[in-house]
């Protein structure tokens, strides 16, 4: 093969993985002049970089340990197909965004192929499962971390690993217009507005909204005129919807591109774990925090042990707690509005939040050169055989 025009087989699962992969498909074409070819499993943002999907990415969004249960047999033969479409085209490198489960299940389908497989964000065993970092170092070549501290937990396990960047530094999440937001969807300047993040998963959905509605109705007596922004993920935009018709304050859904205004137009944002913590971080909006998985999933994830005192990216990258988490048996109605009240009524509060996402976005280190290109270097030194 010219290796000239390197084939790259890319892999993610859910929204945030697609969304890395466009980005990185776009780094890597630049860097290659437009010659770098893709194949394998995507969504939007990949297709849009020219990945024709092997499947629906739909087919891999399942989340907790329980959920994936009763979707076991079709992942069995999405990993099998997925790894004899990787044998068939024979890629300068397979590249796995995410997912760990699947993707770690995939790269063990891979061995003895001889195609280098790079992991892009590190499973978290830092947090739960340490001991498991050697099997992951029989599986993969090089690990892409998106935290600072991630490739130091890998070295001492003599994993090849490098700190690229998270990609929330180069989103332009900081830059939201959120006086336009505010005057395309009729809100007035002196509105007071809540931003509600459910998550991009249908379970996450089901689980959140009831709890988050609860919360609102609480609110509605001491906020009568809350308004409430809701940016919406394509594949969950029905359930948001059909599950927020009944909330007592007027609802405006934003479509994903527009995400970053919404969170410049809102002043308090109640968001579910993940990566848009630390979106919101960077947008300075005071945020609660909340996540809840299935009781069975939380009992597997407890009898196996969490080693760290905070949730959210947030407060992990601090090393405090900057922002409140309610998560399982905590994420419940009156705490989350109690949470929010407290925001909306404390000068105090609001800006202890914002001075901590000063320190967290000092933690996250200099965006230039940009995650996606610092990502690609590592792809493509691993092709030509010259990363570490």
């Amino acid at each position: 093969m010219d290796r000239r025009e390197p084939l790259i087989f890319i892999v993610a699962g859910e929204t945030s993985g697609d969304n890395l992969a466009g980005r990185l498909m776009a780094a890597l074409t630049r860097k290659t002049a437009g010659r770098a070819r893709f194949a394998g499993v995507g969504g939007p943002q990949s297709e849009a970089q020219g990945l024709k999907s092997l499947y629906p990415m739909s087919d891999l969004s399942v989340m907790g340990l329980a959920e994936v249960l009763p979707h076991l047999p079709r992942l069995v033969r999405r990993i099998n197909q997925t790894a004899a479409e990787a044998r068939r085209l024979a890629p300068d490198a397979v590249i796995t965004i995410d997912s760990a489960s699947f993707s770690m299940r995939l790269a063990h389908q891979l061995r003895g192929s001889g195609i280098p497989i790079v992991h892009y964000v590190a499973p978290q065993l830092w947090a739960w499962r340490p001991g498991r970092a050697k099997k992951l170092g029989r599986r993969v070549n090089h690990i892409m971390a998106l935290l600072p501290f991630e490739a130091s937990f890998f070295a001492k396990y003599d994993i090849p690993s490098t700190y690229v960047g998270h990609p929330a530094i180069e989103t332009g999440v900081d830059r939201g217009d959120g006086p336009a937001f505010r005057a395309r969807h009729g809100l007035p300047a002196d509105a007071t507005v809540l931003c509600v993040l459910p998550g991009s998963r249908n379970g996450e959905v089901r689980r959140l909204i009831p709890i988050y509605g609860e919360a609102l109705l609480s609110l509605k007596a001491a906020y009568p005129d809350l308004r409430i922004v809701i940016p919406v993920v394509h594949a969950a935009a029905e359930a948001v919807r059909t599950m927020t018709q009944a909330w007592p304050f007027q609802v405006v859904f934003a479509e994903m591109e527009e995400r970053f205004d919404a969170f410049a137009a809102s002043d308090v944002a109640l968001a579910k774990s993940g990566t848009v913590t630390l979106e919101l971080a960077l947008a300075r909006v005071p945020m609660v925090v909340a996540y809840k998985v299935s009781a069975a999933t939380a009992f597997l994830v407890r009898r196996m042990g969490v080693s760290v005192d905070h949730a959210s990216l947030v407060n992990l990258l601090a090393g405090r707690l900057i922002v409140p988490e309610f998560i399982q048996e905590e994420c419940t109605a009156p705490k989350l509005a109690a949470a929010v009240a407290e925001i909306l009524g404390s000068e105090a509060v609001r800006a202890s939040q914002l001075q901590g996402f000063g320190e967290v976005a000092k933690a996250l280190g200099d965006p230039e050169p940009p995650p996606s290109e610092r990502a690609a270097k590592v792809v493509l030194d691993v092709i030509n055989g010259r990363a570490a």
